[in-house]
């Protein structure tokens, strides 16, 4: 491996720049996708792109792609990517880091004079939260072939606006077809989101895969009435039902300690009156397990749960499952080539899997795919609190060089 290593002041003030776009009161970012914040970072990294000599183009679901060529133009590109847009309390560090420590990857090849041999293309995928438009990961989902196009441009967020329309209104409606040209490897970093590389003092996480998924609507139907006239007995309140329900969920994932997790993380109370009993609840349902056989095992003991629960109370409660993702495992040799790169660096490492869904779990089907983690501080993520520490993110972004350097060079040699 070249003696290649990035400009981590560079890419620390990249990201502190970045984090102005949507940044709020309390230090982190609201960058919600397709929303002014999003189109607003999307320009800024065109042109910084464009600026470090690549070749930008967008697709047709506002996925942006920015080539550097190599020597031979006829391999299919190495890929960097990741996200840029935020939860609605989102840090600094989620999906952005990735992003950007592509952009430095391009920036110190070009301060090297360095040229690969495949093709570089540092990618940012539209839609990786799914906090405004579910399902997560759709645009990359549908790089993949996971979901259809149309599907995504019909998706609509909470107030009723459609993805489509919204990704024309940002002007980032792009003519190229999605998943128009096949990669030949994808590498993404990203915080761990989790306190283990932190607790055993690890610098790189290697993400051999991601645990498995699954997302649910629940829609509770009761009756409103007054608060301080309808008797205890008489009252159809669906918000105690939500309540029962999200308890039991909570215990469903204690029953499969200690691996299992659950969340509900979305509430909507209707009509969301202090002297009205709740005639509807809308709320969500995380559920997630390394094991797929285990997930499923969850989610039929989810399913009882509603069923009991909606039986006792005689209120109506419907049950979606609108997001299923099974387990995945990353390949062998992009993952050998994170190995070596932080072993030729000095980094303490080792190997772990992802709590968290990631776009590399649907890029990971069409192409060869690894991920890379550091560490963030008590694992906190989602969160304006979102911290990582500046010899991390430069660590990361080294590795990150390193394996794509790895990958390349085995590429030329014919290995």
């Amino acid at each position: 491996m070249p003696n290649l290593r990035v400009n981590g002041e560079r890419l620390w003030a990249t990201i502190m720049e970045t984090a102005k776009m949507g940044a709020t009161a309390r230090g982190g970012i609201c960058r919600l996708t397709l929303t002014d914040a999003d189109r607003q970072v999307r320009n800024w990294f065109v042109r910084e792109c464009q600026a470090a000599g690549s070749a930008v183009t967008v697709d047709e679901m506002g996925n942006i792609f920015a080539r550097r060529p190599g020597k031979d133009s006829s391999l299919p590109p190495i890929a960097i990517g990741s996200h840029l847009d935020t939860q609605p309390t989102g840090g600094k560090f989620d999906g952005v880091y990735g992003v950007l420590s592509g952009l430095e990857i391009l920036r110190t090849l070009n301060d090297a004079d360095y040229t690969t041999s495949a093709p570089l293309e540092v990618v940012s995928w539209t839609n990786e939260e799914g906090s405004r438009f579910t399902p997560p990961m759709l645009a990359s989902g549908v790089f993949a072939g996971v979901f259809e196009r149309d599907f995504a441009y019909a998706l609509e967020d909470r107030g009723g606006r459609k993805f489509g329309e919204e990704l024309g209104r940002i002007g980032y409606r792009g003519r190229v077809k999605c998943g128009d040209h096949k990669l030949g490897a994808y590498f993404e970093l990203h915080i761990e989101q989790g306190p283990v590389l932190e607790t055993e003092n690890q610098t790189i996480g290697v993400v051999t895969g991601v645990q498995s998924q699954s997302w649910y609507e629940v829609t509770v139907t009761g009756r409103e009435s007054h608060a301080g006239s309808t008797p205890m007995h008489l009252r159809q309140d669906a918000m105690v039902v939500c309540a029962r329900i999200v308890e039991a969920t909570h215990q469903v994932a204690l029953n499969h300690a200690p691996l299992a997790v659950s969340t509900v993380g979305l509430v909507e109370v209707r009509p969301n009156s202090r002297n009205v009993i709740p005639g509807s609840v809308f709320f969500t349902v995380d559920l997630r397990h390394p094991d797929d056989a285990v997930l499923r095992r969850m989610e039929e003991e989810f399913k009882v749960v509603v069923n009991g629960v909606a039986a006792d109370m005689g209120i109506k409660v419907a049950v979606v499952n609108n997001w299923s993702s099974p387990s995945v495992k990353f390949d062998e040799d992009c993952l050998g080539a994170v190995r070596a790169a932080a072993g030729d660096l000095g980094y303490r490492h080792r190997d772990i899997v992802s709590g968290a869904g990631h776009d590399a779990v649907y890029i990971a089907r069409v192409a060869p795919t690894a991920m890379i983690f550091v560490p963030c501080e008590h694992g906190i993520s989602h969160n304006e609190e979102e911290k990582a520490e500046p010899e991390h993110v430069t660590a990361g972004a080294n590795a990150l060089l390193g394996a794509v350097i790895v990958h390349d060079n085995a590429l030329r040699d014919g290995a």
